[in-house]
């Protein structure tokens, strides 16, 4: 009925999903929401924000510079940002260093780094042969956290963004794995879009971001959140 972004955040806060966004913000605010994230909501002038914040990956930043067909972007990179209040930028230090290098004289505004990081779970991933799968925006980015944590990915299996999860898939990763000896894994992202049947057989690498400076990012929140 919904998308995996969705159920990942319910974890965390009431979530409602909304093709028109200021009927979706509405009915949140009529639900007694005093605070509303917009997920990708920055190019959509239906609701003003009070804070807006562009979140980029530091390796891949803004690709060309140029818009769609002959780029990545929906407008102009001065454009986007001069309605932006801050920039977060994740990634390792390399890629924050290109980041900046390549881009550093577009940002005018406050610019945050941030990281994501494995979530520790008591998980011993040494010598662990992993099959690993991932549809996500960078499965690249997933199977590089695993390898880093010393997994041995005899198979990394990228899929398509939010790619649905056959039966006929799962069937031959599963497969697939038995005869590699090894062990499904996966993101969180893609584990909550798992059939409740398939899910024992697969573990799940959970991710957490972290932000450089964090009491920075967030003094600018509170100084634009209602209330007390």
């Amino acid at each position: 009925e919904v998308g995996d972004e969705p159920l990942l955040l319910a974890a965390f806060a009431e979530v409602r999903v909304a093709r028109d966004r200021a009927a979706g913000v509405r009915a949140a605010e009529k639900a007694g929401a005093t605070a509303i994230v917009l997920d990708d909501g920055h190019q959509n002038p239906s609701v003003t924000k009070a804070f807006t914040l562009v979140v980029v990956d530091a390796k891949q930043g803004f690709g060309n510079g140029r818009c769609i067909p002959a780029g990545p972007l929906r407008e102009p990179v001065v454009a986007g940002l001069a309605r932006a209040d801050a920039v977060l930028c994740i990634g390792d230090e390399a890629a924050q260093a290109a980041f900046q290098t390549t881009w550093g004289a577009s940002l005018n505004h406050p610019h945050f780094n941030a990281q994501l990081d494995a979530l520790q779970t008591g998980m011993d991933w040494s010598d662990t042969r992993a099959l690993a799968f991932a549809g996500i925006g960078n499965p690249e980015k997933f199977f590089t956290t695993l390898r880093a944590l010393g997994a041995d990915v005899v198979r990394a299996e990228p899929l398509d963004d939010h790619q649905a999860l056959s039966a006929a898939l799962l069937q031959r990763l599963e497969h697939d794995a038995q005869v590699l000896g090894a062990q499904l894994v996966t993101t969180e992202k893609d584990a909550v879009r798992l059939p409740a049947s398939f899910r024992h057989k697969v573990i799940t690498l959970p991710v957490r971001l972290n932000v450089a400076d964090e009491d920075g990012l967030r003094t600018m929140l509170l100084e634009i959140a209602p209330g007390p």
